[in-house]
């Protein structure tokens, strides 16, 4: 596979800018040590003050790596770098077996993040939302995929609501607003006392960066992608799709500190 060579701005907050500088210090070893990636140059920007009243004092830095898809990615996940630049190649072609085995990395770790500070899918009320259009002619997937460049893949998560027929509503409205176009959507589970626990299974055609952002939103218990066999990637779909992956990373690990300094407040 061809090597990525990236750009990393990795970004720190806090409260106390003599341990955030102790913070971003202990981060550049971890870079000058890195196995996943190769680091070729590592920048520690000075910490600066800004208007955030609870987290006022920020930092950056700017390592450059590189490395293939699978390891870039592990990266982010481990950093969580609020921007990845990508600077080369301008396009990747990937497996669709080796983007597979990438995902579900990407789902477990999402998974065990979620786990502990929470979800990351929150969609406003969607009861007005029309039903988005199940189901696709073998004619228009092909079109799909030859003249939009989507994916086609199967994605399973586990989902909870008042009933079966709400959540399939929901669920279907919500991958729309996504961005997919879903050509099969199954619900199996059952109604307890809390209301409805099961698993969807949905067969979806978007986007490489739609199927990236859904993995990390959402962190699947089974993802596979169905065609084409090897899977067209831009530098700007990756650079966006592994931004989208730090952002996340870096939201749900700095809950637990902004709702520690909240309640200190109030």
């Amino acid at each position: 596979m061809d090597k990525i060579e990236a750009i990393f701005y990795i970004e720190g907050l806090s409260n106390d800018r003599k341990a955030l500088e102790n913070s971003l210090e202990d981060i550049k070893k971890e870079l000058e040590n890195e196995k996943l990636v190769k680091v070729e140059n590592i920048n520690v920007e000075k910490v600066i003050e800004g208007d955030d009243e609870l987290l006022k004092y920020s930092g950056v830095i700017e390592a450059k790596v590189s490395g293939d898809f699978a390891g870039i990615t592990r990266a982010v996940l481990k950093y969580g770098p609020a921007v990845v630049e990508v600077l080369s190649p301008g396009r990747l072609e990937i497996e669709g077996k080796e983007l597979m085995k990438i995902l579900g990395e990407v789902s477990l770790v999402m998974g065990r993040l979620m786990n502990m500070y929470g979800s990351l899918a929150a969609y406003p009320d969607l009861s007005e939302v029309p039903k988005p259009r199940i189901g696709y002619s073998r004619d228009e997937i092909e079109e799909l995929i030859t003249g939009d460049r989507h994916i086609r893949y199967r994605f399973v998560i586990e989902v909870t609501g008042k009933d079966e027929e709400s959540v399939k509503d929901v669920m279907a409205k919500a991958l729309a607003l996504e961005g997919c176009k879903i050509n099969s959507l199954l619900l199996q589970g059952k109604a307890g006392e809390k209301g409805f626990e099961g698993l969807l299974a949905a067969e979806l055609l978007s986007t490489f960066e739609t199927m990236f952002q859904l993995t990390a939103k959402y962190a699947p218990v089974a993802i596979s992608i169905v065609e084409p066999e090897i899977v067209d990637v831009t530098a700007t779909e990756l650079q966006n799709s592994l931004t989208d992956l730090g952002g996340f990373v870096n939201e749900l690990v700095t809950r637990p500190l902004r709702k520690r300094l909240l309640s200190k407040r109030e």
